[in-house]
């Protein structure tokens, strides 16, 4: 790209700095121009540190000089505030979630559509070399014609780590629409769109000790077992579990096939490693990673600037953040139901990455 997008940085929180460093790994696409936040003083701090030019919130959405904003909002105004964006002429690209339910989600696409917009939404993990390594294997049958899967993301939950953790125990939070959003952004790059969802779910407690002291009241199951099928044929068995407090030798992600099976990394980072085992071996293999560029939030951003230059589909696509939402929410219908719940929305398999991108800038890499 000749003219990076300029991208405004919408929320000034914890999250914000490794936004920036992506605008700068791929200058070549996006360039951060400017941030903003409801609170001035974290605007002004961030917008000092990273020196960038410090505006409003309505400041920003009336601009000129912004292509694209990153909505860097709590969960709850995501959907709000991705409508704004697009209705003020901008792209829009959010974390995770999409949305808190699926009408907001739906509003935010026709949104994006009527205004001739992109909207995109993280987790762009699914963009590095690891998870991309996995799909290129795939992609080549190196282990035949994929049957099943499995997904399991086990902790003992925030409150022993995190300085503010009462929001993952509400509405929105949970460790489902926490990191399940990574989980299977991953499983639908790699496997397709899901069809159907059957699951149990609970919350070990009904209050969770604090770490800075107090009790956090449980709005949301702690622990969730599903089953997914995919239009692919392929079914899934998954757990997401805040209350796995001795830990778990689960894997993060693994795939089966008729010729071998292929084992993933944490969805939640960017590289490797991947395994391998065909049906001959004996023994795992770790496979190099076969995309050679660095991974770093803004990688979602970056495609979907690219994507507009080159006028083709952006990977980390609203339509793919409406999908994965729905299957997240569909683990407490579905267990609410003691059935299974047929899901609505469906989306393209992304495009695989290539193995390099034309739009890193070299010098911040080495620099960063």
């Amino acid at each position: 790209m000749n003219n990076p997008l300029r991208v405004g940085i919408l929320g000034c929180g914890n999250i914000s700095p490794a936004y920036f460093k992506g605008c700068a790994i791929y200058g070549r696409a996006i360039r951060a121009a400017a941030c903003a936040d409801l609170n001035p003083e974290a605007a002004a701090a961030r917008g000092a540190e990273q020196g960038v030019p410090v505006l409003g919130v309505e400041e920003m959405l009336a601009s000129s000089e912004i292509d694209l904003v990153v909505n860097l909002t709590v969960p709850g105004a995501h959907a709000e505030m991705n409508r704004r964006i697009l209705e003020a002429g901008k792209h829009a690209y959010c974390e995770k979630p999409f949305a808190l339910d699926l009408t907001e989600g739906i509003g935010v696409l026709r949104t994006a559509t009527a205004k001739g917009l992109r909207v995109g939404c993280a987790p762009d993990t699914v963009l590095g070399a690891g998870i991309q390594t996995a799909r290129r294997l795939l992609d080549e049958g190196m282990i035949g014609r994929p049957v099943g899967a499995c997904a399991f993301m086990m902790g003992r939950g925030p409150e022993h780590w995190h300085p503010n953790p009462a929001f993952f125990f509400r509405r929105g939070g949970g460790p489902l629409l926490d990191m399940g959003p990574y989980y299977f952004s991953a499983l639908v790059t790699l496997l397709g769109p899901a069809t159907t969802v059957t699951a149990l779910v609970r919350s070990g407690m009904s209050e969770r000790p604090s770490l800075h002291g107090g009790l956090l009241p449980v709005e949301t199951p702690t622990h969730l077992a599903g089953l997914v099928d995919f239009a692919s044929g392929v079914t899934a068995t998954t757990t997401f579990s805040f209350d796995a407090f001795g830990g778990s030798n689960l894997p993060r992600i693994e795939i089966y096939g008729l010729e071998g099976s292929l084992s993933m990394p944490d969805p939640n980072g960017f590289g490797g490693p991947v395994s391998i085992r065909r049906k001959d071996s004996k023994e795992w293999e770790e496979v190099a990673l076969t995309h050679e560029y660095p991974g770093q939030r803004g990688l979602g951003v970056a495609d979907l600037a690219e994507a507009v230059g080159n006028n083709r589909p952006h990977r980390a696509s609203g339509e793919l953040a409406q999908h994965v939402l729905e299957i997240l929410l569909a683990f407490e219908r579905a267990a609410e139901a003691r059935a299974h719940y047929p899901l609505t929305t469906t989306c393209a398999r992304p495009e695989p990455m290539p193995p390099t991108l034309a739009w890193v800038d070299a010098e911040a890499t080495l620099a960063g």
